[in-house]
């Protein structure tokens, strides 16, 4: 793995997609009060930005979107954060704010997002009845468990836990694409926000970075799951599974065996419903498979 540790470039982006070259600066102790450039990505991509900074910021934090993004060191003079863009992001121009704070003074970084549209697929799916048009005592256990998923996504670590590279959680046939437009039954639901991994029931399921177990649960979407909290706003989640090998609380390592494939809730066969999110934002739980960071405090 290799460190970002130079200081040549005000600001170096490593984007999935595509790379804007960024200007030099002869010396650190000349940086400006704020600074701009560009960088590009479409919806549902990952993107990792540096800063450079000088001694030893009380801060580092950048506002996207009316989403904060909090940088944490990768070496020497250099901090990093990671950037989500959400699968439904109105593509376009946006600001991304960076500010890094000291006991005595504010220095301000300014980049511009340019955010493209990804051109999702359709999928057409035919379920049962009863897992499509819900009753009222199901759709009031639904909207119960929709607020503990949601209030799992509250509680955010301070530091982050992953080290380096993120690896795929299990082996097998991507079945449902991250972003497709979901038809089930005829009806227009929400798009999906994960991938699909068909493997076979009882296949094991590894996390995919270090992290801490947020939350497990069983739930009539979902099924039984695991959420895993990465630290810095990033979460990982793994739904359907036939088994939980792991308690709520509990610090789980890179590759580490966490549950099972299987087919509960709302599934039409043994499959990981595999779902990233980054600070608020849905994203393509691949993208992050090309991220390779580690922080050194």
């Amino acid at each position: 793995m290799t460190r970002l540790t130079s200081r040549s470039f005000l600001v170096f982006v490593i984007l999935i997609a595509s790379i804007f070259p960024l200007n030099f600066i002869p010396h650190p102790q000349d940086l400006p009060a704020a600074t701009h450039d560009q960088v590009s990505g479409k919806q549902g991509e990952v993107l990792v930005v540096t800063v450079p900074v000088q001694g030893d910021p009380d801060r580092v934090v950048g506002h996207l979107l009316n989403r904060e993004i909090v940088f944490f060191p990768v070496g020497e003079g250099v901090y990093a954060g990671l950037l989500g863009l959400d699968m439904q992001d109105k593509p376009g121009r946006h600001k991304l704010m960076i500010q890094v704070e000291y006991p005595d003074r504010k220095e301000r970084h300014r980049i511009t997002v340019l955010l493209m549209k990804e051109d999702f697929r359709v999928q057409h799916l035919k379920l049962p009845k009863k897992m499509v048009d819900l009753d009222s005592k199901t759709l009031a256990r639904v909207r119960k468990e929709s607020k503990l998923l949601h209030h799992a996504f509250e509680s955010v670590l301070p530091e982050p836990l992953w080290k380096s590279q993120f690896i795929e959680p299990v082996q097998g046939r991507v079945s449902g694409r991250f972003g497709s437009r979901r038809v089930i039954n005829g009806q227009h639901k929400r798009p999906h926000s994960g991938e699909d991994i068909a493997a076979p029931k009882g296949t094991p399921v590894v996390a995919m970075n270090t992290g801490m177990v947020r939350l497990t649960m069983d739930h009539f979407f979902t099924g039984k799951g695991v959420i895993l909290d990465h630290g810095l706003g990033l979460f990982s989640m793994y739904f359907h599974l036939s088994a939980v090998d792991v308690t709520q609380g509990q610090l789980v390592e890179k590759g580490q065996p966490i549950g099972k494939v299987g087919a509960t809730g709302r599934a039409t066969g043994p499959h990981l419903h595999w779902g990233v999110r980054l600070n608020g934002s849905r994203i393509d739980p691949y993208s992050l498979l090309k991220v390779s960071l580690d922080s050194t405090s």
